[in-house]
């Protein structure tokens, strides 16, 4: 543990709110333990402390981040996330074993989503020899969340997305009965719509997607 993991997480538990807690356990499923602090309020926590607190680099911050993703309650694991994210243009592209225990761990769509477009998607367009090797087996995993990731992963990368790729792991995932599946197709397709609307509309009227994904990719297109 760092010094500075040790601050913040005292830090945030004297402002833990149980009444808002429980609303926040409901939303998700009751999947995870919750602080009750809203995002506002720990937005301004974390302005706060940094203004009286030295932001952690290189391996402190790693550790830091590490530290925090540890922990039971879930704003801690957002705030590892915001962490690693600020570690991005340092990493070496090993990091990418790091990023896909995330994944992994703690598995749910608010964390999941932000780190494949956020930090894997950046992560793999820094290093695009990484990709093939991961995404070609994450996309085939019997982890949902992994095939999620591989869905996503170029949710940012507009006029630079591999639309073939793209494509062919819709084509993988496309006949998957799991919500969270065909909601990563629409999202993805309807992302990269912004890009190339024809390509796009051409695949979905081609392809034969869940109702789910085809609303989901058309919406900014009927």
């Amino acid at each position: 543990m760092t010094a500075i993991a040790q601050a913040l997480e005292a830090r945030f538990r004297e402002n833990e709110n149980p009444e808002h807690a429980l609303p926040m356990e409901a939303y998700m499923r009751g999947q995870f333990v919750f602080l009750g602090i809203k995002t506002p309020e720990r937005t301004q926590l974390l302005r706060e402390f940094w203004k009286h607190n030295e932001k952690p680099k290189g391996e402190e911050l790693l550790l830091t981040a590490e530290y925090l993703w540890q922990l039971n309650e879930r704003e801690f694991h957002y705030v590892a996330m915001g962490l690693l994210e600020k570690y991005s243009k340092e990493a070496a592209s090993a990091h990418i074993e790091r990023l896909e225990r995330w994944v992994t761990t703690h598995s749910w769509w608010d964390t999941v989503d932000f780190i494949a477009a956020h930090l894997v998607g950046y992560h793999l367009s820094k290093y695009p020899a990484l990709i093939a090797e991961h995404t070609e087996r994450w996309i085939v995993s019997d982890n949902l969340w992994l095939r999620r990731t591989a869905i996503l992963f170029q949710l940012k990368y507009k006029h630079h997305t591999d639309a073939a790729r793209l494509f062919g792991y819709i084509g993988k995932t496309k006949d998957e009965s799991d919500f969270f599946i065909r909601k990563a197709i629409g999202w993805a397709l309807r992302e990269y719509a912004k890009t190339d609307a024809s390509s796009v509309h051409r695949f979905v009227m081609e392809t034969a997607l869940s109702p789910l994904s085809r609303k989901e990719a058309l919406k900014h297109m009927l």
